[in-house]
């Protein structure tokens, strides 16, 4: 590893994709709240919302101590000097607040498109990232640096992909994987590098219900996001737990559901496995709303860890 001490993260934090649905104000009354629920830091996602630099300065201006982590900020959004010159803004304002997860990457040069909107490629995953962080590391710098500099995170599952975030940077977020992929990623990495694990949460104690809301979050992932697909099928899966919408083999593996001891216990297990840090992505029937009733009540379990 390259990229500095470890973050005050702590050993279990909050994931969310609901801020770009929320106003500023409601973002940063919910931040404040997390950290007042003892959760160590609040991580979130990228894509045609809210620009990752902007929300980072709102999460991070709105709390004291929690660490707020991008996971991740899309690479094909902004050139590398722009990515360096944002993490050591973020970095000296908040120092040893922020930790930038880098992602996006693609496997191939076909064109993508959302809403009609051709989203750039930059190359094949592994060499184009770590062309990139050759480039951040090579920008030049005229004002104040941050100290100590952010923490750089890898989107990673494959092996190739774990590899280079173990030897360029703190370490990988791994997202949408089972307790498996934990101790995979664990073993490819090595004993040092950071390991912040994704884990997507139904609190709900009709199982039934739950099961549903769990089934929807996996199928959509399988429909959009085909690097999801072959992660799930080199873990074992097949065409019987793909195809034709998610067995509850697969469904069961990728979500936790049920009560607070639920989940307590697939926390406990990525943990066991190798993980350094568990986020919670908690999951409801209102995919754009915010689950604060969820992180409050998940909170006494978990936060202690």
């Amino acid at each position: 590893m390259t990229d500095g001490p470890s973050a005050a993260l702590g050993r279990v934090g909050i994931w969310t994709f609901a801020y770009d649905q929320q106003p500023a104000a409601r973002v940063r009354e919910s931040a404040a709240e997390i950290e007042e629920l003892g959760y160590g830091a609040l991580w979130y996602g990228e894509a045609f919302g809210r620009d990752t630099v902007g929300q980072a300065w709102l999460l991070l201006s709105a709390t004291r101590h929690l660490t707020v982590a991008s996971g991740i900020a899309n690479i094909a959004f902004r050139e590398p000097n722009a990515t360096a010159a944002a993490a050591r803004t973020l970095g000296e304002a908040f120092p040893g607040r922020y930790v930038l997860g880098l992602g996006g990457h693609r496997v191939d040069d076909t064109v993508h498109e959302v809403d009609g909107y051709p989203v750039p490629t930059r190359g094949r995953a592994v060499a184009t990232m770590r062309s990139y962080l050759e480039a951040m590391d090579a920008s030049p710098v005229h004002g104040l640096t941050a100290d100590p500099a952010p923490r750089r995170l890898l989107a990673a599952l494959g092996p190739k992909m774990l590899e280079l975030a173990a030897d360029r940077t703190w370490g990988a977020h791994t997202y949408f994987v089972p307790v498996e992929h934990t101790a995979r990623a664990r073993q490819i990495m090595g004993a040092d590098a950071f390991l912040g694990v994704e884990q997507a949460v139904v609190l709900d104690h009709d199982l039934d219900r739950a099961r549903e809301v769990a089934t929807a979050h996996v199928a959509g992932y399988l429909a959009m996001a085909p690097h999801q697909e072959a992660n799930v099928r080199r873990l074992g899966f097949g065409d019987e737990d793909i195809v034709g919408g998610p067995s509850r083999r697969l469904v069961d593996a990728i979500v936790a559901y049920g009560d607070t001891d639920a989940i307590h216990r697939r926390v406990r297990q990525h943990l066991e496995a190798g993980a350094s840090h568990v986020c919670l992505q908690a999951l409801t029937a209102d995919p754009a709303g915010l689950p604060r009733r969820e992180w409050r009540e998940l909170a006494p379990a978990l936060t202690h860890l």
